[in-house]
């Protein structure tokens, strides 16, 4: 881990938070933008941590100058608590940053505990999804290299073990000198070559369907129950946690444009933050994209995103159904909880309902999914490989209450599918 903060005393704590933590260690530190991009280079880290407010080269430009540079290593933001920091912190997800975190404001033990925790699982989940790709990258380079540097047919031709065309026999038609070699080396070279091409395939990264047409009007994951489900989707709830503002924008930014129903999002972050995520995402989604409000209707292609310090609910009323906030005490550990959304949704819309859970730490959301799948409504959760921490998406699996476990470069084309085919 690379961490970068023009604080002495903030670079000790985190880096102190990060040795203390089982697997990670510290590669190196910067005070700025500019000195860090000198060290990946040496270092090599796996995550970097990275201050927004430093002098000389800032965050944002530091995000600017890693994509004009092609690094990919992934950054998780220390983020302050004011308005300005909800703001830029936003900006640099939009930069490509991978998630953030809360700066600590004090020596609380209770509150280092807490951001250790989350950091840790962070850095553990971002940099096992980086060695990952790294080493994949790594062996479709090596498939590629054998295979340029295997010799060809007419290489062989002079090897040992290979048959060459001779002269005629009398009374017997042979192949002309221009015939390929035959021979045990050959057939060696053939396998050979057919094992680095069928590697470099299954490496090879796949276009993300983004509509029903793209799977051929197949959904590659219905295998998995013997029913779609008892009626027509009429309303999607989301509820994701770590790892999930970058999974959000995934999925958000590639959703059908007419989808048709309220989406309603139930993401673990802090008070202050909520606003902020919901404008940003607006600027990717094709859909409409806010921060709930106290009876905000849920319309059709419209987002609602719960804000950071409340609970969100649906309710049905005689007119419209509508978002219901709360301040009662945190569930599952949360305010917002994924789990009071879900419940929420089960009881009004029953068979109508599906539901996604996502990458997070935890389980907040994963008994309650049940309420839905029990209620006749679809259940789909993040599958292992693609989250950042398969907390709450594992513990929903292992109660038997998912019916469709997605990647998440397919999530978007999936609910699109599964709402679609309701109808």
């Amino acid at each position: 881990m690379l961490i970068v903060d023009d604080s002495a005393v903030m670079r000790n704590l985190i880096g102190k938070i990060v040795t203390g933590s089982e697997g990670l260690v510290v590669a190196g530190k910067a005070l700025n933008g500019t000195f860090a991009l000198q060290k990946i280079a040496t270092l090599k880290p796996d995550v970097v941590i990275l201050d927004l407010e430093m002098p000389d080269m800032n965050g944002i430009d530091f995000l600017k100058e890693r994509k004009r540079r092609g690094i990919d290593v992934p950054i998780v933001i220390l983020s302050s608590r004011a308005e300005r920091g909800a703001q830029i912190t936003m900006e640099a997800i939009s930069l490509g940053a991978a998630d953030f975190i809360m700066k600590p404001t004090g020596a609380g033990s209770e509150e280092i505990f807490g951001i250790a925790e989350n950091l840790a699982h962070l850095l553990r989940g971002y940099g096992r999804i980086y060695q990952e790709t790294k080493a994949e990258e790594a062996k479709l380079e090596e498939a590629k290299r054998q295979e340029a540097a295997s010799p060809g047919p007419a290489e062989l031709a002079g090897s040992p073990g290979v048959a060459k065309a001779g002269p005629p026999s009398t009374g017997q038609a042979t192949e002309t000198s221009g015939s390929a070699p035959s021979g045990p080396a050959v057939d060696a070279f053939k396998s050979t070559l057919r094992r680095l091409q069928a590697e470099a395939e299954r490496n090879r990264p796949r276009k993300a369907p983004t509509t029903v047409a793209d799977w051929g009007g197949e959904f590659p994951y219905a295998r998995q129950v013997e029913r779609l489900g008892d009626g027509a989707i009429e309303i999607v709830a989301i509820g994701i946690s770590t790892g999930g503002p970058n999974a959000l924008r995934e999925v958000l930014s590639r959703i059908d444009g007419q989808i048709g129903v309220p989406i309603v999002v139930v993401q673990h972050m802090p008070p202050g933050f909520t606003a902020e995520f919901a404008r940003s995402l607006s600027k990717i989604c094709p859909l409409e994209v806010k921060e709930a409000e106290e009876g905000d209707l849920l319309l059709p292609n419209r987002v609602l995103i719960a804000p950071g310090a409340n609970h969100l609910r649906v309710e049905r009323r005689r007119l419209a159904a509508v978002a219901s906030l709360g301040e009662d005490p945190p569930v599952n550990g949360h305010r917002p909880s994924v789990g009071v959304l879900f419940e929420s949704v089960a009881r009004e819309f029953r068979a109508g309902s599906l539901a996604v859970i996502m990458t997070g730490m935890g389980r907040d959301g994963a008994r309650e999914i049940g309420a839905i799948h029990r209620g006749g409504g679809l259940t789909v959760a993040q599958d292992e490989a693609s989250c950042v921490v398969f907390g709450m998406p594992k513990v929903a699996i292992e109660s038997g209450a998912v019916q469709y476990v997605v990647p998440l470069m397919d999530m978007a084309p999936a609910i699109n599918w599964l709402v679609q085919k309701s109808r």
